[in-house]
């Protein structure tokens, strides 16, 4: 369910109204005192971290959503960091490693269902070097540590459809960046 239909009441005055005005998830007006509440999309910052042999560290999720599933390290961005800053904390908090530089590959929309409540994210993707990636250790919610080639993988093996998207980028490296409506960047 988007979050938007678990509110029943009013966030800044407390009366049971409101209502859902546009689509796909926000934003909620209150009826009673004018409030309105937008639901925008969460930050979220994923890492492509290789060795030198091409592969790629991968996460076995262990827990919901995707337990089980393949990710790349990464995780939501806080209130008050910045993309690069999330990304190195969440890596360092799932594998261990330290991020001696990050270099943006692309974003994609997903969708994440979390505890029955959908929420809508923008994931932003970096490729990263690290000093030693063999001292990866799994952390934080990692059930196991996977290197795999990107380039050859099984891609339903993905947790995420931005991961996937995110992953087919690096693919086709060479590909132009469509912009809607602008063409080829």
């Amino acid at each position: 369910m988007e979050a938007i239909t678990h509110l029943a009441y009013c966030g800044r005055c407390g009366a049971r109204s409101g209502e859902q005005t546009g689509n796909r998830g926000g934003p909620f007006r209150c009826s009673a005192c004018g409030f309105t509440l937008f639901f925008n999309a969460a930050g979220a910052v994923a890492a492509i971290i290789r060795r030198a042999d091409g592969c790629a560290l991968f996460v076995r999720r262990a827990k919901d959503p995707a337990k089980g599933k393949l990710a790349l390290p990464g995780g939501f961005i806080d209130p008050g960091e910045n993309a690069e800053e999330a990304l190195a904390r969440e890596v360092r908090e799932e594998v261990g490693l330290e991020i001696r530089d990050a270099r943006y590959l692309s974003s994609h929309a997903n969708e994440y269902d979390y505890a029955g409540v959908r929420y809508h994210t923008i994931d932003l993707f970096f490729a990263a070097t690290v000093d030693d990636p063999d001292t990866a250790k799994a952390l934080d919610a990692v059930e196991a540590l996977v290197w795999m080639d990107p380039l050859t993988m099984p891609l339903d093996e993905i947790a995420f459809e931005s991961m996937r998207a995110a992953i087919e980028r690096v693919r086709r490296p060479r590909e132009p960046v469509h912009v809607a409506g602008r063409g080829a960047v």
